[in-house]
């Protein structure tokens, strides 16, 4: 990377934010720490997590997870396999397939969340004199900020 200026371009970057991109780095394994107890990935539990939205086709699966299709096929095949989750064919199209979550997907599922809650709870109440209400009301927004930028197209 060439640099214009002979400083590194890190340093002219606001601390604030780098701390934060930091963090967030960090935060990721805090989440795959508690899957591990429920025997997911975190991959697992994002597929797990979109389709207790609805069902979805795999090429709409690798989209939203930034995957390639052969990398959605393999997760969807071991989540298969574990009886998390069906293939059904397209009603309108028989060529295509939807995958929906099984009621032991929906099980793990709701074991997973109550895991990564009660991380989230334990290290948020580091973040404010013990209420982790701040932590998880940021988290919950910021879920939402992803939510509303996909739907817009923009991430």
């Amino acid at each position: 990377m060439p640099q214009t200026s002979g400083q590194d371009p890190a340093s002219d970057a606001d601390p604030q934010v780098v701390a934060a991109a930091r963090a967030a780095a960090k935060l990721a394994r805090q989440v795959t720490i508690p899957l591990g107890e429920v025997d997911l990935s975190l991959p697992q539990y994002r597929v797990l997590a979109f389709l207790d939205e609805g069902e979805a086709a795999p090429s709409d699966l690798a989209g939203r997870l930034s995957v390639s299709r052969p990398s959605i096929t393999a997760l969807m095949d071991g989540l298969i396999t574990r009886g998390l989750v069906e293939r059904r064919p397209d009603t309108d199209d028989g060529r295509r397939v939807h995958h929906h979550l099984t009621d032991a997907g929906r099980d793990t599922l709701q074991r997973a969340d109550q895991a990564v809650g009660d991380r989230l709870v334990a290290i948020g109440t580091h973040v404010n004199a013990g209420d982790p209400s701040v932590l998880i009301a940021s988290l919950a927004r910021f879920g939402q900020a992803i939510r509303a930028a996909q739907a817009a197209g923009t991430t």
